[in-house]
């Protein structure tokens, strides 16, 4: 169950080269004609911040932020993406100041579940930890190595992540923040969006006093499926049923 990305998201499409190296090239894509874009649906509010929905991702983002939707009618990629300008995602770097949250649809490619996680244990945040000059603190929640992957027989598969640092992108420094899960077979797959095999959030904005608790705010108000970030921490870190 993975996929493809279009277009200047390379968060992606990095995703797709772990699976290409583990042997899916040939997937084969069961695209649902039915399955539109996702509209973007913005409610406004008294505070700096209002809610952006696109499909079955739910954001809080600073007012005077272009949201737009990630993926399109063939792609199983979705989500939203958003910054001070329009685009913020074009090109092989990431923006001084952005936002994205998006998620891979399994059910439109055949590839086994566990497989996210290569992604999401390396090429789904490469964009960023890969540049120069950036440097990074990742806490692990769950990170249970497939059996394919030489993990131990029965192994969920799952890998749930968040971390914080710091880059100089375009000669200015920035401070960004990520959260990414791959819900493989273990209790992350029971919130959320059913059919996803892949999370992944990125927030950057200049380095300032204000940064992190910007930053915070941003992870912390973002849903998917009706799920938290903290939801999805929640039940990774919640002790494994045993199953007979």
């Amino acid at each position: 169950m993975l996929a493809r990305n279009g277009g200047g998201r390379k968060l992606l499409i990095l995703s797709v080269v772990s699976l290409v190296a583990a042997g899916c090239r040939d997937a084969a894509m069961t695209a649902s004609q039915d399955s539109l874009p996702a509209e973007l649906l913005i409610t406004e509010s008294p505070s700096p911040y209002r809610q952006v929905t696109a499909g079955a991702v739910t954001a809080r983002l600073p007012d005077g932020w272009h949201p737009s939707t990630a993926g399109s009618i063939d792609d199983p990629t979705q989500g939203l993406l958003a910054g001070p300008s329009p685009n913020p995602w074009r090109g092989d770097r990431p923006p001084p100041e952005g936002f994205a949250a998006v998620w891979i649809d399994g059910t439109r490619v055949g590839v086994p579940s566990d497989y996210y996680y290569l992604a999401a244990t390396g090429p789904a945040l490469d964009m960023i930890t890969g540049t120069s000059g950036c440097s990074s603190t990742r806490e692990v929640i769950a990170n249970h190595r497939p059996e394919y992957a030489s993990g131990r027989p029965g192994s969920p598969g799952d890998y749930v992540a968040r971390g914080i640092g710091t880059c100089s992108i375009r000669d200015r420094p920035s401070r960004w923040a990520y959260f990414v899960a791959a819900p493989g077979y273990g209790p992350v797959r029971e919130v959320g969006i059913p059919s996803s095999g892949l999370y992944v959030v990125v927030a950057l904005m200049p380095d300032t006093p204000k940064a992190p608790q910007v930053l915070g705010r941003l992870l912390k108000g973002t849903e998917f499926g009706g799920a938290s970030v903290e939801d999805f921490i929640a039940a990774a870190a919640a002790p494994q049923r045993l199953t007979v």
